[in-house]
């Protein structure tokens, strides 16, 4: 089975995570979409991350009505800082009927040379590329990359947070079920430091 690999910290997961995920599934040849909740990303501060079991949780809640997409906790298991190329390995050797590729911005795209065995991740996979506000997907390392025409969504985890901090609605950002969902802001908190996401709550409206 051909399996997209959408790595992240997913702090929070949102309605822009889903619909890219959606549009791969639909337009490319990708037959399921894994949520891999990455616990600590070598490029970001881990200051300000939800605990990793509730950004899992958030993401099986966010994906528990489509069974094209999948919560993966893979990384919890595996060594921190996480590093694609050791979670590409393991998933390799524990699920060998499996055909893996790699979903990312194209942001993200264009650090690929950056990573930790870059040159192993460009040669064994395909890189599904969608685009993000301000960056352009230019494959100067020849990647076997391919372009997704997905919608360009201004959407991030970052503004969802800092609504929460000054206290406005993120009801249609996170409208995943039935009925709309939002992150809940803690007492006393006055801006984006304050609020200590580990203790914010996913509630419904």
């Amino acid at each position: 089975m051909k399996i997209g690999l959408y790595f992240g910290s997913f702090n929070p997961v949102h309605a822009g995570h889903l619909i890219i995920a959606s549009h791969i599934l639909n337009e490319t040849d990708i037959e399921k979409v894994w949520f891999v909740v990455s616990p600590q990303n070598p490029f970001k501060q881990e200051n300000g991350l939800l605990n990793e079991y509730h950004r899992l949780h958030l993401v099986q809640l966010a994906t528990e009505q489509d069974n094209r997409i999948k919560a993966s906790d893979i990384e919890f298991g595996l060594p921190k800082p996480s590093y694609t190329i050791n979670t590409l390995t393991y998933l390799a050797e524990k699920f060998p009927e499996h055909e893996f590729s790699i979903i990312m911005g194209s942001d993200s795209f264009q650090n690929l040379h950056k990573w930790k065995n870059a040159e192993l991740i460009i040669r064994d996979y395909a890189i599904y590329v969608y685009p993000r506000p301000g960056f352009t997907a230019e494959n100067k390392i020849n990647a076997r990359m391919k372009i997704v025409d997905a919608p360009l969504l201004q959407l991030s985890a970052t503004h969802i947070r800092k609504c929460i901090a000054d206290g406005k609605s993120i009801r249609y950002y996170n409208q995943w079920r039935n009925e709309p969902c939002k992150l809940e802001q803690q007492d006393g908190a006055q801006n984006d430091e304050d609020i200590d996401l580990t203790d914010a709550v996913w509630s419904h409206q």
